[in-house]
């Protein structure tokens, strides 16, 4: 038994034809951020935080499928192999000359080889596949865009909420200073008899309260940490800190109110349109779906027959057929009608959630748009209070100094000096959060790559 050496060689190279290629990945460092700014975090979170490292994945699972749908097109080979053993072959009875004769037809060992390229001419599902490519690309990164402003914003209010946290720590840190100081002269005015001892034991029990709350912003304040760490995909036990020196919230607080809403400019918007280009698409597949299926093909044979196994490859019997085949589909059960108007219908239906997407943004516009309003007046009467809660407290202090005011008198505009100073920064945290909101509303923020 010989096996001819061209199809030996085309057997023997199949498997390497089709094995899939292996490729070594090797990943970058991961950078360390030290003494980084917000630009830096952004920065950071957008090449590694894992959700926009999954939107990128998704966008080369996406290519692929694209690739893989319009693959369709090229000519389609396969090779195939078979062996028969008749174990009783087909005899059939001739009458020859009045001689009747029993005929056995083929032989008793039997073998093929076939080799066929099939290329699609017309096509309806590879037809919309060519079409609909460019949409699905936009949609996958239009997904990708999504998870980067999502990401913007998470990350820049949470490093404004650490920056609000550390000023806040500044403000306890001074007050302590300044309880620690009335304290001090608290005791000092005690044991010289001049004051008795509660005014003492109330500066002790502000300290105290101080101490406290400073202590549990710092606790406060290794979340946050953990929370940024978590928005940008940056280990959690990787050396990290912020660079505040350039960070002047106060700089960043105003914006044009004046602005509109654009729906076009609104990553959710944008998504819908070009699902309704992939629905309408969808719809005109099911009408290109009345054309017919038009292919060719072109296969070549290599045949083998002997009645012995062991010659069964000794002589080949080759043949090749090349021809074109259409298929019409005529009636179906009323099925494509269907889909048709069911697809239809689902345009209709995006259409309704484009209009109610349109109402959500100016609903989204307005309530942020409201709220940043609200929180810079909020922030401008905190900014006052602090100014006129300063000079309460310089005065009576003052005062207190002089035996005209009471101890009390004087905790009592510590304390609101130091509510002032806490409200200003909530304000001020407040007014910059709902101003990222008033730009997400209306698609200002833009992300680089």
């Amino acid at each position: 038994m010989k096996l001819q050496k061209p199809i030996l060689t085309f057997l023997l190279a199949l498997p390497g034809l089709f094995s899939p290629a292996v490729f070594g990945q090797t990943g970058s460092p991961t950078k360390t951020l030290n003494n980084a700014s917000l630009q830096d975090v952004i920065t950071y979170a957008l090449l590694n935080k894992p959700g926009v490292k999954q939107s990128l994945i998704d966008e080369e699972i996406g290519e692929r499928d694209i690739k893989s749908a319009l693959s369709g097109w090229f000519p389609q080979i396969n090779g195939t192999a078979s062996y028969n053993n008749n174990l009783k072959q087909q005899v059939n009875q001739l009458d020859i000359n009045g001689q009747t004769q029993i005929i056995t037809f083929g032989t008793k060992q039997t073998s093929a080889l076939t080799l066929q390229a099939d290329q699609q001419f017309l096509n309806a599902g590879l037809i919309q596949a060519s079409k609909a490519s460019k949409f699905y690309r936009q949609q996958y990164k239009q997904n990708t865009e999504s998870s980067k402003i999502n990401t913007v914003v998470a990350v820049t209010k949470a490093y404004y909420d650490i920056l609000t946290s550390r000023e806040q720590l500044n403000i306890i840190n001074e007050n302590i200073a300044r309880l620690q100081k009335q304290l001090k002269d608290a005791h000092a005015q005690y044991d010289a008899g001049l004051a008795d001892k509660t005014d003492y034991q109330r500066a002790q029990i502000s300290v105290s309260n101080s101490q406290a709350d400073k202590k549990r912003t710092e606790e406060l304040m290794k979340y946050k940490y953990a929370y940024l760490k978590q928005q940008i995909g940056y280990a959690p036990d990787a050396a990290f800190s912020l660079n505040f020196s350039n960070s002047n919230m106060e700089n960043e607080i105003l914006m044009d109110t004046t602005q509109t809403e654009v729906y076009a400019n609104r990553i959710e918007y944008r998504l819908l349109q070009t699902q309704k280009q992939l629905q309408h698409l969808n719809t005109s597949y099911n009408k290109w779906t009345y054309l017919p299926t038009i292919a060719g093909f072109v296969n070549y044979n290599w045949n083998y027959m002997n009645n012995s196994f062991s010659n069964l490859y000794d002589r080949n019997y080759p043949s090749s057929v090349f021809g074109l085949t259409m298929k019409l589909p005529i009636f179906q059960g009323t099925k494509r009608t269907q889909e048709i108007r069911k697809s239809e219908l689902q345009e209709k239906r995006l259409d309704l959630d484009l209009i109610n997407t349109r109402n959500q943004i100016n609903t989204q516009y307005e309530q942020a748009m409201a709220t940043y309003k609200a929180n810079l007046n909020d922030w401008k009467t905190a900014h006052e209070n602090v100014d006129i809660s300063r000079q309460v407290y310089t005065t009576i202090k003052l005062q207190y100094d002089e035996g005209i005011k009471t101890y009390l008198d004087l905790m009592t505009s510590e304390t609101d000096l130091r509510t002032a100073q806490l409200n200003y920064l909530n304000s001020l945290y407040n007014l910059l959060s709902s101003k990222i909101d008033v730009q997400q509303a209306l698609g200002t923020i833009t992300v680089n790559q």
